[in-house]
């Protein structure tokens, strides 16, 4: 099922919680991406299709300042982004170089890219906090990408903070971190998360009203049965 605007709308009033939990019935128990975390407070809940990059170690023949310059770059790479991509970056963790600085951010900003995540860090912070692109990482660091890491390719399947992510898998950011729904679960998670995120909303207001927590929160047949009521 493709991401349409009206998937994207959608998926903005769920959050990376609800979607974990409808993600984990159904068998899915790995989806958070490790180390993603937002690089600043208060940035909004972004969707959209995933578009891999992946590093290797640094080796010493390779990852040279020269190599900016090669066919298969991180600014290759930029180049391909389409519009509404969200740039998901295998950074092995590493901590110690920045993967992007404040130059490929802003490039990455003017074509259109929702955000940027990585499991490794940013650098150039001030930099790229000017661009105003949505970034969510583990950190920063001032060293550059060749220091530790090398890249190597882009729109391959890759492992960002544990997770095997695919090109054209969805994409969720938002201030619990990043969550990857599966392209081919996309239709499922659309008819299932508003509904949750429904659910929990009756249930917080059963909470203020000071009903306590046993069959309410897992519902028992009764509530169920109130819930329900509720809607018509």
């Amino acid at each position: 099922m493709a991401l349409s605007a009206e998937a994207i709308a959608t998926l903005k009033t769920v959050s990376t919680a609800t979607l974990t939990t409808v993600l984990l019935k159904k068998g899915l128990r790995n989806v958070w991406i490790r180390g993603a975390v937002p690089l600043k407070p208060g940035q909004p809940r972004i969707v959209g299709p995933a578009f891999t990059l992946r590093f290797v170690p640094a080796r010493e023949d390779l990852a040279t300042p020269a190599s900016w310059a090669s066919p298969i770059s991180t600014r290759a790479a930029i180049e391909a982004m389409p519009e509404g991509c969200v740039a998901v970056v295998d950074a092995m963790g590493v901590t110690d170089a920045g993967i992007f600085g404040d130059i490929l951010c802003a490039r990455m900003q003017k074509r259109g890219v929702a955000a940027l995540v990585t499991d490794g860090v940013i650098r150039d912070l001030a930099g790229v906090l000017d661009t105003n692109l949505p970034v969510w990482c583990r950190g920063v660091a001032a060293p550059p990408s060749v220091a530790g890491l090398t890249f190597v390719a882009w729109q391959q399947p890759i492992g960002c903070g544990g997770v095997a992510v695919f090109p054209d898998d969805i994409i969720v950011v938002d201030q619990d971190g990043a969550v990857l729904i599966p392209a081919d679960l996309l239709e499922v998670v659309l008819d299932e998360a508003p509904e949750q995120e429904r659910m929990e909303a009756w249930i917080m207001t059963r909470i203020d009203e000071g009903t306590p927590l046993p069959g309410l929160y897992p519902m028992n047949a009764e509530t169920k049965a109130l819930y329900e009521a509720s809607k018509k």
